[in-house]
């Protein structure tokens, strides 16, 4: 496991058209994942214990921006064949578990994770409604550890501002976690 920290937000960075699988054999493009007044596309997988420490918090968080307008879609672009624990079934599993309401689809190729710079799991963008990155960082300032009530919920305050047309916080905190496995 190589513990790695999200970049900063790089400034007029535009959200990257995808087309993948979702867990229900469908196709799913990024049109269909957009919100009225933005997007979160972060890239997740199952195994790796950074977003399994956080996967109850982001699932929540995910359902509150959704009620707002603001839509999320996850992305695992792990490496399946030397990482089996997030194979296509085990996303599944992983989603069902944990009562995702947001697509959970698969970047075989890696294309998706490459055009976007992720580079760890969880990595978090936060798009405005015409489609610029605003936000590049942490789920809420617990990171992977427990929540209580002085946790900040940085990626639901950010997200928020934006539909409320203000800009979010200029200081983000990265996220950290495990590399994203390359094939």
């Amino acid at each position: 496991m190589v513990l790695l920290e999200t970049p900063a937000k790089e400034e007029g960075f535009k959200i990257v058209d995808f087309t993948l699988q979702n867990i229900d054999g469908n196709s799913v493009t990024l049109d269909e994942c957009k919100g009225e007044y933005g997007t979160v596309v972060m890239f997740i997988c199952n195994h790796c214990p950074y977003v399994k420490a956080i996967i109850k918090r982001l699932v929540e968080t995910c359902r509150q921006l959704q009620k707002e307008g603001i839509g999320c879609v996850a992305i695992m672009s792990n490496d399946t064949e030397n990482y089996p624990e997030d194979s296509f079934e085990n996303m599944k599993l992983f989603a069902a578990d944990n009562k995702f309401t947001f697509p959970y689809l698969i970047d075989e190729t890696q294309d998706v994770a490459k055009n976007y710079g992720a580079v760890c799991t969880p990595d978090f963008f936060g798009f405005d409604s015409n489609g610029d990155l605003q936000y590049r960082g942490r789920l809420d300032s617990a990171g992977s550890g427990d929540s209580n009530d002085d946790t900040v919920p940085e990626l639901l305050n950010a997200m928020l501002a934006l539909k409320a047309g203000k800009p979010p916080v200029s200081h983000q905190y990265p996220s950290i976690g495990c590399s994203i496995k390359w094939k």
